[in-house]
């Protein structure tokens, strides 16, 4: 996928929706302030849920890991006294039972091999400790990228959209913390809400080039574009709106 761009192309483009998602997550995953926990953010992009957890629980007990080279300097740039690696979830570079819970937002979908980058997460939480996770509903409809694609699709059937990715239909997230052994794992559903300005502040982050819709903006001929951008314009409020988009979660505990 397409996220070697800068952190403040993605903090445009989902940055604003994540930030507005990290509070609930941090929320559902347990992780209260002042609660002494040790955390680490898988997959944690420019920082929007590393710096809900540092404001949690302080900048010494949150480390952050992502594969992105510039993501990595700029959430070590946002919080330069977190501890934030260069790895894949699929590879973490901590011992193992270094943390008290481990998080993924909006990440799962995107790793090479989620049973994988659920087992490695599993794997540095202690035991009894907290692995949880959370993509958008892509597959229902629900996500912050649905306008966008029913736009595609309406245009451009044969266009692959996000909804088949892992995590983005109902219970898949469940199924997938169980396989990996985690126990007493229950789902849920997160909610955010985002404010945009007019039609151009809510279609300018799509010619960035983040992620596959990203990659869709940028693979298609200027007729092709034009034809998308008519399509969200019917299905986009004139003027200022706002814009709901709900993620499905999942958390477990880690097998003592």
């Amino acid at each position: 996928m397409a996220f070697d761009v800068a952190g403040n192309a993605y903090q445009r483009f989902m940055g604003r929706f994540s930030e507005k998602l990290s509070a609930p997550f941090a929320d559902f995953a347990a992780v209260d302030a002042g609660s002494g926990m040790r955390v680490v953010d898988v997959g944690c992009g420019p920082g929007a849920l590393t710096a809900v957890l540092v404001d949690r629980l302080g900048a010494s007990a949150v480390t952050g890991a992502d594969p992105s080279e510039p993501f990595v300097a700029a959430v070590r740039s946002r919080l330069p006294d977190v501890d934030i690696r260069l790895a894949p979830a699929e590879s973490l570079p901590f011992a193992d039972n270094a943390f008290d819970a481990a998080l993924a937002q909006l990440v799962v979908h995107f790793m090479k091999d989620p049973a994988a980058g659920v087992g490695q997460m599993a794997r540095v939480t202690r035991p009894g400790g907290v692995v949880a996770v959370c993509v958008w509903d892509h597959a229902g409809g629900r996500g912050p990228l649905s306008i966008f694609w029913s736009a595609v699709a309406e245009v451009d059937p044969d266009a692959r959209d996000e909804g088949s990715l892992m995590g983005s239909t109902e219970g898949q997230l469940v199924t997938l913390l169980g396989s990996c052994g985690l126990d007493d794992v229950v789902g849920g559903e997160l909610t955010a809400t985002r404010a945009y300005t007019s039609f151009e502040d809510w279609w300018e982050p799509y010619t960035l080039g983040v992620g596959p819709a990203g990659d869709y903006v940028r693979s298609v001929d200027d007729a092709t574009r034009d034809r998308v951008i008519a399509a969200c314009r019917t299905r986009v409020p004139d003027g200022e709106f706002t814009l709901d988009a709900t993620a499905w979660a999942a958390r477990g505990r880690v097998r003592s």
